[in-house]
């Protein structure tokens, strides 16, 4: 069964002399449960208090929405299978998503 891997970040890497890069900074601040997906929306759990990004990767197809409280459809934005993104997501918020 094809999953969605959401990975939660609080803060950018650096350099060794202080300078912002862009990439994430490990340990990540969470890592969610992953979600299955499916032909109706799933929803994650509440991003943690400290996340400002999130790096997503689905093994399948999909279409996701972050909101209070989302219900996800295919007009939503596309995740292309295996190829992972990041997204600057507000904490306290949820994901939904569905298989594309």
């Amino acid at each position: 069964m094809a999953k969605l891997w959401i990975t939660e970040y609080s803060t950018a890497g650096a350099d060794a002399s202080g300078m912002s890069m862009s990439i994430a900074k490990h340990p990540p601040t969470a890592v969610q449960t992953p979600i299955t997906l499916g032909a109706t929306s799933a929803q994650s759990a509440a991003f943690a208090a400290g996340t400002r990004f999130v790096r997503l990767r689905a093994d399948a197809t999909c279409h996701f929405v972050v909101a209070a409280n989302p219900t996800a459809t295919t007009d939503h934005t596309p995740l292309d299978a295996n190829a992972a993104e990041y997204f600057e997501v507000p904490a306290g918020f949820k994901l939904a998503v569905i298989a594309g």
